[in-house]
């Protein structure tokens, strides 16, 4: 049985990295009934191991990256960082040099941190990757420790590989979600068919518990995904930006306050496909190659300037009165 049938609330409040998820999150969203994650995205080995320690107690999920394939070409990068040099010094910044990254975003060390944590009896009863999958021997060690794979996917290959990795679950991710989505590489463009046909055409050829993702941000809206073939939870990210223990900066939650609802799906934002709040950086850049992680690492310095911001979010924006109710896990649905 799979943990999905044990959730009184059937919803996944979806792993946000770069700062919203955060232990208090994940715990209030398990207490309400559903699973709550943390994401692992962009922070280290170490910050992860003391976040899972102050979930303890709670019955938690945790999000990997996968590593990226290195480029193999550099030119197009390089000329990137040349297109960025007007926009940088036009914001008061230096021009940018292309910066060294981690292509392995630290899986193996994050792995053995999720590993020491189950043993200590504080680890997540759920591990989930994305922008690939577990090798089956990966997923072989979860399950010794009792401890479930999900795998998030975009496509019926990907759900397919998947299946043949061992996963337990997987994540149907489509067009509408916000943050990055889960391809498979860098490269590639991903499938456009709205999130039921994703989820219809996944359903088809795999046997598997499906989680649904993307735009899911009312109470309507997720009780129909739930009637979709295969699906047992909805993941929701958005709804839950404002909510008190989310760890959303102050100058995002000010733009999801105000009503900003206009989202775009752009590589502009870190050099690989996500969704989220328009800017003019977006907007002056609509053909940016693949460029993640380094377009990410380009920006940083640029990430206050409102015209540069990283607010990313989904298609089904909190507005109005599911703004103000998603504040607090579990008094919506």
């Amino acid at each position: 049985m799979s943990i999905l049938d044990t959730l009184s609330t059937p919803i996944v409040a979806a792993p946000m990295a770069g700062g919203p998820s955060t232990p208090a999150l994940a715990s209030a969203a398990s207490r309400a009934g559903g699973l709550g994650f943390m994401a692992s995205g962009s922070i280290d080995a170490g910050r992860l191991a003391s976040d899972m320690r102050e979930a303890a107690g709670a019955r938690y999920g945790v999000n990997l990256f996968c590593p990226q394939q290195p480029y193999g070409d550099l030119s197009a990068l390089e000329g990137l960082v040349g297109d960025l040099a007007g926009f940088s010094e036009g914001h008061g910044q230096p021009a940018p040099a292309l910066p060294a990254v981690d292509y392995t975003m630290e899986w193996d060390a994050k792995f053995a941190a999720v590993l020491d944590a189950v043993r200590e009896g504080v680890g997540p009863a759920v591990v989930s990757c994305t922008f690939g999958v577990f090798s089956p021997h990966e997923v072989d060690c979860l399950h010794s420790y009792g401890v479930e794979a999900w795998v998030t996917v975009t496509s019926e290959r990907d759900a397919v590989a998947a299946v043949s990795a061992g996963a337990d679950a997987l994540v149907v991710q489509g067009p509408e979600a916000g943050g990055h989505r889960s391809t498979w590489t860098v490269q590639e463009e991903p499938d456009a068919r709205p999130l039921q046909e994703l989820v219809g055409a996944v359903a088809r050829v795999v046997d598997l518990p499906l989680v649904a993702a993307g735009g899911l941000s009312t109470p309507g809206v997720v009780a129909e995904a739930l009637t979709w073939p295969g699906v047992r939870a909805a993941s929701c990210g958005t709804a839950f930006l404002l909510a008190r223990e989310a760890r959303t900066s102050a100058a995002n939650r000010s733009l999801l306050e105000c009503g900003a609802a206009e989202t775009v799906s752009t590589r502009a934002f870190s050099g690989r496909y996500a969704r989220g709040l328009a800017t003019a950086f977006t907007r002056e850049h609509r053909e940016v190659p693949p460029a993640y992680p380094h377009l990410n690492a380009l920006l940083k310095p640029l990430r206050s300037d409102p015209d540069c911001a990283y607010c990313l979010a989904g298609g089904g924006l909190p507005g109005g009165e599911t703004s103000t109710r998603s504040r607090h896990y579990g008094t919506t649905w």
